[in-house]
């Protein structure tokens, strides 16, 4: 099981939640993602585990707990619908009964590690403690990314969880110089390995070219053929 979390929202979180998953029912794996809380989505609107499943392939379980139309945290959006909200020994529940029939359970939370699903202040963290689940922090490449990474690891440190690695979401096609540099500084400041750099605009691919990328994309930890090394090389060579 691994809990997947970002350094904020729109970093690429969904996206790298689908290239695992995708990866994983490649290799024969049986696969769930779990939702806890989708904020900002009507119902009946496709939401982040409908693109999940067309990104990763029909095969993947997927279970959502609640929908709330605001595009706010999970508290500020259930107080506002006037919809129950969630804590985390719900969640853990709902994990832990996916894991026990399913080779691979995503949990993919709603922006960083510490946005609020209740009152009583309960966030993702709570969610990977009650699980022993590690961590995967996916993180923008550009300026500002060290801290908010950063902040994120020693949170999760001093909560006492596991971070496994740290994802770069949303490659650019052009990096700039911050862009660059930030592929040798992140294992730093996650206390933990560069599990990969997805490509930005993979959502707009087909199924066969997301696998592909997604291969390229993340480490053999996942099933992948990623070298951070090489990659940084490369990617150094006209800046």
């Amino acid at each position: 099981m691994l809990v997947m979390t970002g350094t904020g929202t729109e970093v690429g979180k969904t996206i790298t939640t689908a290239a695992i998953a995708a990866l994983a029912l490649g290799q024969g794996q049986r696969v769930a993602v779990l939702k806890p809380a989708q904020t900002g989505v009507a119902p009946g609107e496709a939401g982040d585990l409908d693109e999940v499943v067309r990104l990763a392939g029909k095969g993947v379980t997927t279970s959502e707990l609640r929908r709330y139309p605001d595009p706010l945290s999970p508290e500020a959006a259930a107080r506002r619908s006037g919809l129950p909200t969630l804590g985390p020994g719900e969640i853990a529940a709902a994990a832990s009964a996916l894991d026990a029939e399913h080779d691979l359970t995503l949990v993919e939370g709603a922006g960083g590690l510490l946005v609020r699903f209740d009152a009583d202040g309960s966030g993702l963290a709570d969610v990977a403690w009650a699980l022993g689940a590690p961590i995967v922090i996916v993180a923008q490449p550009g300026l500002g990314t060290l801290n908010a990474t950063a902040l994120t690891a020693e949170v999760a440190t001093r909560r006492g969880l596991n971070v496994a690695g740290v994802v770069v979401g949303a490659w650019p096609a052009e990096p700039d110089l911050a862009s660059v540099e930030n592929l040798r500084d992140l294992p730093n400041a996650a206390g933990a390995p560069l599990l990969g750099v997805l490509p930005g605009g993979l959502a707009a691919t087909d199924h066969d070219t997301f696998v592909e990328r997604a291969r390229a994309g993340l480490s053999p930890w996942f099933g992948g053929e990623f070298d951070p090394e090489a990659f940084t090389r490369a990617a150094s060579v006209n800046k």
